[in-house]
């Protein structure tokens, strides 16, 4: 969702107010992110938590 809007991380981090390297490492698969960090994700991305799951 963050490459279809043509953002950076540090944009997504910034809508989402989550640090740019916690962002960098989700998409790695280096971390496992909490139930608030998917909703700060949703949030930031301007999309239902739900559509993020899927």
């Amino acid at each position: 969702m963050r490459r279809a809007r043509d953002w950076s991380q540090e944009e997504l981090a910034h809508q989402s107010d989550i640090h740019r390297t916690y962002i960098s490492d989700l998409e790695r698969g280096r971390r496992n992110p909490s139930i608030e960090v998917v909703e700060r994700l949703a949030k930031g991305l301007r999309v239902k938590l739900g559509e993020l799951l899927d």
